[in-house]
């Protein structure tokens, strides 16, 4: 009875099939546009050049990115589960977030919904999930704080202009200052009453909780979440560097490195894993820092090829032996009975 509930709730094999076709049939569409539209010979004839040796290398980075996001995500949600329950439950997440669009959200809330039948305590799930994408978000703005200044500062080559090197920077800072000022600021949530009031007092608590979880993970120094989150960034940054490196000339390191995080908010689009959302926000970025854009356009298309081809076709599998993990997942770890938040002790 609860293994056929557990199956209701993932995606079926006919409907994973039907998003898995979707994804291919909008990369084919993105394929046959890139060999007949004119004015696209210099992209064609790049990707036609390609090293093979740089593009595997591209998919080794964006396989080891894969694997660095199942080791942050089972650190921060579920520290202690089996690795193969683990590697398919980060795996899964990161398949749905190609297959299924809603610009990253419905990867998490698959996640959330999996780790609460592992034994995850209702009241810590939120904040955890908030925590971990909060800790892999981190990431990003402190490598546009660090390549915007180190560029704006002459220490890195890039010939930007000021308010593109350390205008990003400081927006990212402040980013990072209001985040971790985020409890301080929300305070106490005050219950609220109807069905709306009950919704917006568990996204207040979520968020000051999840703000003081993240910290409290950081402080802690766990190798798996911090070397997961940054390597979940890093090798698929080195991917992208893999699939320049494969088409033509790298850009210099601090403006490639700027135009990769600020690139990257394309794929919040709610499309699917990102297509089209993420392309064109890391060409556009990639173009504004003086980068070619024929160099751009090849190199993030081979690079993307990986990027959603190894979370759709591995995330798939994990998708259809998700159900069976899930069922057995609280009969391996036992959860205690009380979990820490931060400075709060909250009952399981």
């Amino acid at each position: 009875m609860a293994t056929a509930a557990l199956r209701t709730a993932v995606p079926d094999r006919r409907h994973l099939a039907l998003r898995l076709a979707g994804a291919v049939g909008v990369l084919a569409l993105l394929g046959v546009a890139l060999a007949s539209l004119p004015g696209l010979g210099e992209v064609r004839s790049r990707l036609a050049e390609a090293s093979p040796v740089w593009l595997g290398g591209a998919l080794a980075f964006e396989l080891g990115s894969c694997l660095a996001f199942v080791v942050a995500y089972g650190g921060v949600l579920r520290h202690g589960l089996p690795w193969r329950r683990s590697y398919d439950l980060g795996m899964a997440v990161q398949g749905a977030n190609v297959l299924l669009p809603a610009g990253g959200a419905s990867g998490l809330a698959l996640g959330a919904w999996a780790l609460r039948r592992t034994g995850v305590p209702a009241d810590a799930l939120a904040p955890r999930t908030v925590a971990f994408f909060l800790i892999t978000s981190s990431v990003n703005f402190l490598t546009a704080i660090v390549a915007g200044t180190l560029v704006a500062t002459g220490v890195l080559a890039g010939d930007a202009a000021l308010w593109l090197t350390a205008g990003p920077a400081a927006l990212a800072a402040a980013t990072v200052a209001l985040v971790l000022a985020l409890p301080r600021l929300l305070g106490d949530a005050r219950p609220r009453t109807g069905r709306l009031g009950r919704g917006l007092t568990a996204v207040h608590a979520a968020l000051g909780d999840g703000v003081i979880e993240a910290r409290r993970i950081v402080a802690a120094g766990r190798p798996g979440v911090i070397g997961g989150a940054i390597g979940y960034m890093a090798l698929d940054m080195a991917a992208l560097g893999a699939a320049f490196a494969a088409v033509g000339a790298m850009p210099p390191l601090g403006v490639f490195m700027l135009a990769y995080v600020l690139g990257q908010l394309g794929g919040l689009l709610p499309l699917p894993g990102g297509v089209g959302g993420a392309d064109s926000g890391v060409i556009g970025a990639l173009a504004l820092y003086g980068t070619p854009l024929p160099d751009a356009a090849a190199a993030v298309l081979a690079y993307r090829a990986f990027q959603l081809g190894l979370p759709a076709v591995l995330g798939t599998i994990s998708l259809l032996r998700l159900p069976g993990a899930v069922a057995h997942g609280g009969e391996v770890v036992r959860m205690p009975a009380r979990v820490e938040l931060g400075a709060q002790r909250v009952a399981a």
